[in-house]
This record gives structure tokens, sequence and C-alpha cells, in this order.
């Protein structure tokens, strides 16, 4: 209810209604604002906000779905248990030009991981020279580095070459070391080697086939034949 106004009257003047306070006429309603244009002041307001929220949920999603930084991979720990064996088996080794450089047999052999070893047993090592001479060895038990340019002949090692001139090389000894790449044959332990018809035993060894250089080691003696001689 709109509040009664005051009235004064002059006695002097023309009767004019003054009013104090509140108009006698009532404000007219505000007329109503459509719902369509409620809505779009609304969205108007909060556009922002709405804006950066939809901004973080995807910033969110792009981080959880994007692929994750490659890790360092971790080199696993060599093992000192065998990772292959072979049995009966018979394997090859050629030079760039196609030759045979060393075949290995034996009856079992086993890799190590953790040294890059091979273990063979009841071993025989055919290793080719260029001139096409061959080197027999044979042991118990073998030794081997990754390419079997080293190799260790362990219990009843015999090693059977010849000279250019084709006289027979025989060496046997419980260990011998050859290493197949440059024909050499050593051991520290009692070795005999026989050459042609000549013998010696000595208290070690170290043979270059290439070379035709024989160092014996003390103790040693030997029986030398006649020369001319051949071997029985």
């Amino acid at each position: 209810m709109v509040s009664p106004g005051i009235e004064l009257n002059l006695p002097d003047l023309p009767e004019v209604p003054i009013q104090l306070g509140p108009s006698l006429r009532a404000t007219p309603p505000r007329a109503a604002v459509p719902w369509g244009v409620r809505v779009r002041e609304v969205l108007t307001s909060y556009l922002p906000l709405l804006l950066m929220v939809l901004l973080a949920l995807g910033t969110w999603w792009l981080v959880k779905n994007s692929p994750q930084p490659i890790k360092p991979r971790v080199e696993a720990a060599p093992r000192s248990e065998p990772d292959y064996t072979m049995n009966g088996f018979d394997v090859q080794r050629f030079a760039r030009d196609g030759r045979l450089l060393i075949r290995l047999e034996g009856r079992q052999l086993r890799h190590f991981p953790d040294t890059d070893r091979t273990e063979i047993e009841e071993v025989t090592i055919r290793a080719f020279s260029p001139d096409g001479r061959e080197t027999v060895s044979t042991a118990r038990r073998a030794l081997a580095n990754g390419d079997a340019t080293e190799v260790q002949l362990l219990g009843g090692a015999r090693v059977r070459s010849r000279t250019p001139e084709g006289e027979l090389v025989a060496i046997d000894s419980e260990f011998l070391q050859i290493y197949t790449d440059t024909e050499r044959v050593r051991t520290h332990l009692p070795v005999l080697v026989r050459v042609g018809a000549n013998e010696m035993h000595a208290g070690g060894m170290d043979y270059d086939n290439l070379a035709r250089l024989l160092d014996l080691k003390p103790p040693m003696r030997g029986v030398f034949a006649p020369r001319g001689a051949k071997a029985p």
C-alpha cells in the first residue's frame, strides 16, 4: 500500500497541491523479462567461469592420456648360469673370404653370459691356417672365449699339427692354452712335445707354430733322433 501524501493549501495562491513523500500513484509493475533473455544473461555472466572449468578438465585429460616418458632401460645383470646349451654340436667359423677358420665339435656346450665364455665337454677343435694346414686339438673339457680365438684345454689335452715341411708336431699335457688366430700353444704344466722323430719333456712350454719357435721351460730332457730319421 502506498503511504498517503501531505497536501498544503496556501490562502493567497491558487490551490496548488504539493506532495511530500511517495507519490499517491502506484508504480507500474515491471514488464516480465523473457526466459530466453534471462538464460542469455546467466550464460553471459557465468561463461568465463565455465570456460575456465572446461580448460582445466581438458588439461587434466591431456596429462592423463599423454604418452609417458620412456624410462631408461635397466640392463639385467648377467647370470652365472648358462643361458643356452647344445648337445652333440658342430660349430664352424669362417673368414671374410669364405675360408673355414675353426670347427668346434663336442658332446655338450654351455654358454655363460656373465663372462661370455663357453664350456665344452669332450671337445675337438680343428683350426685351419691360411696355407691349408690343419691343427686338431682334443681334451676332456675346454673353455673358450666368445669368438673361440682363445681356448683352454683341460684334462688329457692333445694337439696335432704339421710343420710346413710336413713333419708331425704333437703336444700332450693336462693343460694347454691355444690361441687359434696366432697359432700359439702355451702351458705352465709338464708337457711332452714331439717334432718329427724328436721327443722332449719339459716343465712348461710356449710354441709359436707360425714362427716355428719352441720355448721349453725347465726341467727338461729329450731324445733327439739323427738327421733324416722319421717319426715312428
